[in-house]
């Protein structure tokens, strides 16, 4: 799989790619893997070629939720962009894919070699800062149905096919409610045809009725994704 399989990497002009391109390693992201630790000195950055990485808040051991979600469209390790090392928040694999990795000492050199390098990648930190706001936004007024079926959306947005493989068990801990309440909210879903549910994963069966379900609550950080970057 090429690197112009993650759209932020196709996004960059071509010097600044080839500043990256001699430091990118194809690797497997394997399901549950770390990327990111809290508070953890971060040694490397993915750029996801399939697959996805949920970014999540920890207060405690037991106290944790998402706040984002990043696939092919983007990058892990924002903080080495923002001039840090380190980030309280943890980043592990939810869908197994791939990846093309580079050391973050070898990313903060190129930065500070191309400052058109630097912007484009400030310009995804910028659309990933949207994302968590109303990722926010959505926690704190949505419903759990409406939640679910904006992250269903999210999540089928950064894979390729329909079928999710994900279990009731890892929602709830990603949406931080009880599992009941995911498996209710999954069976209203499925009762309006939007999604299935088996063994497999969850199966995507109608995009358009779950954009049109959700509303407002989905496609203004997606918006703002193709504004910034294409």
């Amino acid at each position: 799989m090429s690197s112009s399989s993650n759209k932020l990497l196709a996004s960059l002009s071509k010097n600044d790619f080839e500043l990256l391109e001699p430091h990118l390693e194809s690797v497997p992201l394997g399901l549950r893997q770390h990327l990111e630790k809290p508070n953890r000195r971060i040694e490397a950055v993915y750029f996801p070629l399939s697959g996805f990485a949920s970014v999540v808040a920890v207060q405690s051991p037991n106290q944790h939720v998402e706040v984002g979600l990043i696939g092919r469209e983007g990058m892990t390790g924002l903080s080495i962009v923002l001039g840090n090392h380190r980030s309280p928040l943890a980043t592990f694999i939810q869908a197994a894919g791939e990846a093309q990795r580079i050391r973050a000492a070898d990313l903060r050199s190129a930065i500070q070699q191309s400052p058109s390098l630097r912007d484009s990648l400030l310009k995804f930190a910028q659309a990933f800062g949207v994302q968590t706001a109303h990722t926010a936004i959505s926690n704190a007024i949505s419903r759990l149905d409406h939640r679910l079926a904006r992250w269903l959306l999210m999540a089928h947005d950064r894979i390729r096919g329909d079928v999710l493989p994900l279990t009731h068990e890892f929602l709830s801990i990603m949406l931080a409610v009880r599992r009941a309440g995911v498996t209710e909210a999954l069976n209203s879903l499925q009762q309006q045809s939007l999604i299935s549910c088996g063994r497999g994963g969850i199966t995507v069966r109608d995009r358009k009725g779950m954009e049109r379900y959700v509303g407002k609550s989905y496609g203004i950080p997606e918006a703002e994704y193709r504004r910034l970057i294409g």
